[in-house]
């Protein structure tokens, strides 16, 4: 629960600014910003909400949102974490120019990615990169509640040196054992060993990190392709959709869950699949898959693991669309070759393999 002001304490409004007051390095190319009211005012918002800062850049002032990374129990300060991006013109004037003493005009916060009023439930976190903000504030606000949290963590980056918050994460698991924490990096970083997960999260990762994954709340942030796999993962797992969210910069909250234009198979929508080789047609529906069709129809496709992990199964498509939601079993450079993997692809509507 977000604690309320005492009532001779003031709430800041963005009619005041806000007074940066100390800057700390996170990583390559990321820094918390911490900024006070002169006033002495308190923050009034909720886990996960962003705010938009004034940034007097040298060709002119412009806006850029933040996805606030405190707690708002702690609510005599708030901070941002930023990222200078590649070809970052903002997030690189912050990094390079920004420091104590500096005063920027502020507006929010806002957003509607937050925590409810009274967050009892358990939570699955889903981050990439930067995205890890909302998740840090979130965290530490039910860490900080005084509770025993029930939060599955996972926080996927490129490589180790660049998972932002990583010890103060582990810091606050050591407290508590509700906070499981699985870090995924794409490769080690040079001279050290990491024996964590390596490679793109899967369905396989998932289940091996958070078994009760069906029963929790999922929060996802990070670029926008990652969120999409994320969706992708839960939907071909029969998640309930209804109880993700995901960051979408509103400037209000919204009263209506966000609609997804995800493209997830439907046993009542039927499609037809052909094997070129063999002259075999069949009809089928979304939910069906290559290889299911395939030994529905007497042909053979070499298969194994049936969950998209080995390889075994992969054929050429031809010609329409499949919805393959794999766990590794195949390169980028076999799909854009048009290659899928039989055991994970479903076909919408006409599709043809050479098989």
């Amino acid at each position: 629960m977000i604690p309320m002001p005492l009532k001779d304490t003031p709430v800041w409004s963005d009619r005041e600014p806000l007074e940066c007051v100390m800057v700390i390095p996170e990583g390559p190319d990321v820094m918390t910003f911490s900024f006070r009211p002169p006033s002495g005012a308190t923050f009034h918002f909720r886990a996960g909400q962003f705010i938009t800062l004034d940034l007097p850049l040298p060709g002119g002032t412009v806006q850029r949102t933040y996805t606030i990374s405190s707690s708002p129990v702690t609510n005599s300060y708030i901070s941002v974490t930023v990222k200078a991006q590649p070809n970052s013109v903002a997030g690189r004037w912050m990094i390079d120019h920004l420091r104590p003493g500096m005063r920027l005009r502020a507006y929010g916060p806002a957003g509607s990615f937050h925590l409810p009023a009274q967050p009892d439930g358990k939570y699955l976190f889903i981050s990439a990169g930067s995205g890890v903000t909302p998740m840090m504030s979130m965290t530490t606000t039910l860490f900080e509640r005084g509770d025993q949290p029930d939060i599955c963590f996972i926080q996927c980056a490129n490589r180790p040196a660049d998972l932002i918050f990583r010890k103060r994460l582990e810091y606050m698991a050591t407290r508590v054992t509700g906070l499981q924490l699985h870090f995924v990096v794409m490769r080690n970083d040079p001279y050290d060993v990491w024996t964590g997960y390596r490679g793109t999260l899967n369905q396989l990762m998932l289940g091996l990190m958070c078994g009760d994954y069906l029963e929790r709340e999922v929060y996802c942030c990070g670029p926008e392709g990652f969120m999409t796999g994320v969706r992708d993962i839960l939907n071909s797992l029969g998640f309930d959709m209804a109880r993700y969210h995901q960051e979408s910069f509103n400037p209000v909250a919204l009263s209506e869950p966000e609609i997804f234009d995800d493209v997830v198979p439907d046993a009542t929508t039927g499609a037809e699949l052909v094997f070129a080789l063999s002259g075999v047609s069949k009809a089928c529906k979304e939910t069906d898959t290559v290889l299911q069709i395939a030994k529905g129809a007497g042909l053979r496709i070499p298969s194994s693991c049936n969950f998209g992990l080995c390889g075994t199964c992969k054929v050429r498509k031809t010609s329409g669309e499949v919805k393959m939601v794999h766990n590794g079993g195949i390169s980028d450079d076999d799909i854009a070759e048009g290659y899928i993997l039989a055991c994970c692809s479903h076909p919408i509507g006409r599709v043809e393999v050479e098989a």
